[in-house]
């Protein structure tokens, strides 16, 4: 299921070691753990300065989120200000609101600076029932408190009736793996070091920092964790984020002339959905997005896709898919990302997490944070949003994370005790989770092989469950997950699973 980001895309990375080779002993000012936009955007900006710096990517440049993202670059975003201002001040909404529009600004201005396409486009919410118009009234509200000049529509160029929509104009769309390409172009011509296929496992406080990786030690001043979720538990940041799942497909028009909307549509009523135009190949797609739920918490993520694929057909009668994917990102207690020094880290570790699905925009700013901080720099609303207060909303929203999180693993237990592993394997693309030695033991063929795996996620003992629709076993309590095979993809796990033994199929 490749992104047609990354298929029309693909970054080459200048890769300074070959696969296997070790870099144990090199020393390096930073080292940015995570080749996305957050990690590319950090590592050009402290190369700009002068400094020696690494990226370590366990997998492929934007192999993870910003390879699977819409690609929005707008403040306009959904109902988010309204949900933050709920919990949270004005000074704070105007700090977040202000760090997003600096984001988004230096992301275009390096776009145009490197001949980089884009498309500027007005940014919609939109209701379809009389409770999503409420909820329009208090983003609308919100937005006018951070001087964000939205305004209210009755008319847009949906194929449906609408509520009422906000629309915020002059905002962006953009190829997330060309804007990659370009950083990484930069990066590297500044003599930075970009290493693919180098897991960053931990560190060693010290001056200078031990960072562990599955190739070695690498010795560094400072480590930005740039993975979407922190790789490292020192702060707790698994706890304090909501890892949500969402699906995108991308679809051909029946005729040439076939009408799309050209604005960037996201619904304030569930499910929700998300559309936006894709230029690609001399030809304009378009993209649908939506059915978003918590990792590892869908009865079917089949169904999600299949869903998505109805409502749209309902909507744009003889579309033709292209593309199918799914992307992943997290959600803090109060919706504003973490960004800057990692507790208990000795001052030299950075993280920037829980953009919850904006993070074209947050990525570059907590890029910009960061940096700056390192530098010696300062950051006003940076540093509001830094010392923002944990508010009894807060906690309330982080209370019911975490007893769900701890539902599902006591949950996940019990179910893996019913039953045990049965003889005969799973039918192709299938997978269960069932008692092996006392253990919880997941299998699944895929391709026509049968593994056999532990089912417990390695990071905090969550029994695993199978994505059907993208093959994988997803953790439900922090959203760690894992191929077929055992290797794992992404989250706060820093190692796969291991194995209970497979066979191949005929």
């Amino acid at each position: 299921m490749t992104s047609l980001w990354l298929d029309t895309h693909p970054v080459t990375a200048a890769a300074a070691a070959e696969p296997g080779e070790s870099v144990e002993g090199r020393h390096f000012d930073t080292v940015v753990a995570g080749a996305g936009l957050t990690g590319l955007v950090t590592a050009v900006l402290l190369a700009r300065s002068g400094q020696k710096v690494a990226v370590l990517e366990a997998r492929s440049v934007g192999a993870v989120t910003t390879g699977h993202t819409t690609a929005k670059v707008s403040v306009l975003q959904g109902t988010t200000l309204s949900q933050i201002r709920r919990h949270q001040t004005d000074t704070v909404l105007q700090a977040y609101v202000d760090g997003n529009r600096e984001g988004q600004a230096w992301l275009l201005r390096l776009l145009d600076e490197r001949s980089v396409p884009y498309q500027r486009r007005a940014a919609y919410t939109y209701a379809l029932t009389e409770q999503g118009a409420a909820a329009l009234r208090k983003e609308q509200e919100a937005a006018r408190a951070a001087e964000l000049p939205v305004s209210w529509t009755d008319e847009t160029e949906l194929p449906f009736p609408v509520a009422g929509a906000i629309a915020l104009e002059n905002q962006a769309q953009i190829h997330p793996l060309q804007v990659l390409g370009a950083l990484t172009e930069e990066f590297v011509e500044r003599g930075g070091t970009l290493i693919e296929g180098v897991r960053v496992t931990g560190a060693g406080l010290g001056s200078p920092l031990s960072v562990k990786t599955t190739r070695g030690s690498v010795r560094a001043d400072h480590l930005v964790l740039a993975t979407g979720t922190p790789v490292l538990d020192r702060g707790g940041y698994f706890a304090k984020l909501l890892p949500q799942r969402s699906y995108v497909q991308a679809y051909r028009r029946p005729e040439p002339d076939g009408s799309i909307p050209q604005g960037m549509y996201l619904s304030a009523d569930a499910p929700h959905r998300s559309l936006r135009t894709v230029p690609v190949h001399g030809e304009e797609l378009l993209l649908v997005g939506g059915n978003g739920h918590v990792v590892g918490r869908h009865g079917s993520t089949r169904a999600a896709f299949d869903d998505l694929e109805r409502w749209t057909q309902m909507h744009f009668p003889g579309v033709q898919r292209t593309h199918s994917w799914s992307a992943q990102d997290y959600r803090s207690a109060n919706f504003i990302p973490f960004f800057g020094t990692l507790p208990r880290g000795g001052g030299g570790i950075y993280v920037a997490t829980g953009y919850n699905k904006w993070g074209m925009t947050n990525a570059v700013a907590a890029a910009l944070a960061i940096s700056g901080e390192m530098l010696g720099g300062q950051l006003p609303w940076a540093t509001t949003l830094g010392r923002r207060l944990t508010t009894p909303s807060d906690l309330m929203t982080g209370l019911k994370d975490n007893l769900a999180v701890g539902a599902h693993l006591a949950a996940g237990w019990a179910s893996a005790e019913l039953q045990t592993v049965p003889d005969e394997p799973p039918e192709e693309g299938q997978g269960l989770v069932g008692r092996q030695n006392g253990r919880p033991v997941g299998v699944s063929t895929v391709d026509g092989t049968t593994c056999r795996v532990s089912a417990v996620c390695p990071h905090m003992g969550g029994v695993l469950r199978w994505n059907g629709a993208e093959q994988s076993w997803d953790c439900p309590l922090h959203g760690s997950r894992f191929s077929a095979e055992g290797t794992l993809l992404e989250g706060p796990a820093v190692k796969g699973l291991s194995r209970a033994g497979d066979s191949a199929q005929s």
